[in-house]
């Protein structure tokens, strides 16, 4: 079985990032990809092998897409880099609910009005103080 950190490690670094969203987005054969995404034969073998190794991708007639545990990776780094994006507003909301002054239902309408993301709002919501 993977763990978690195996994960992690396989996506750790913006080429393997990179490499795990094209295949997401666009999928690809071997060349395409290594061409694409500027990487050397040896940068793209041991990306790819750790992708693959972890389950997150495969390979079917010489082109690579995700597995049903790559979509679920790839949908959970996307709400990371929507949180990355939000930083400062939920640095905002972090300040505002260190105040005994702001009630449950105010706070709700504070975290909607400052975040378009429904999934973040509702994961603010699921874990309310």
């Amino acid at each position: 079985m993977v763990s978690v950190v195996e994960i992690l490690e396989a996506i750790s670094d913006v080429k393997s990032l990179k490499l795990f969203n094209t295949i997401a987005t666009k999928g690809g054969n071997s060349e395409d990809l290594s061409e694409q995404l500027k990487l050397s034969r040896k940068e793209y073998y041991s990306r790819m092998s750790r992708l693959m190794k972890t389950g997150m991708v495969k390979r079917k007639n010489g082109k690579h897409f995700l597995t049903a545990f790559g979509k679920i990776i790839y949908d959970a780094q996307i709400t990371v880099k929507k949180a990355v994006e939000s930083y400062w507003k939920l640095k905002a909301i972090d300040s505002i609910d260190l105040s005994d002054e702001i009630t449950v239902k105010e706070r709700d309408k504070l975290i909607h009005t400052l975040l378009d993301d429904v999934e973040i709002r509702e994961i603010l919501s699921k874990h309310a103080t």
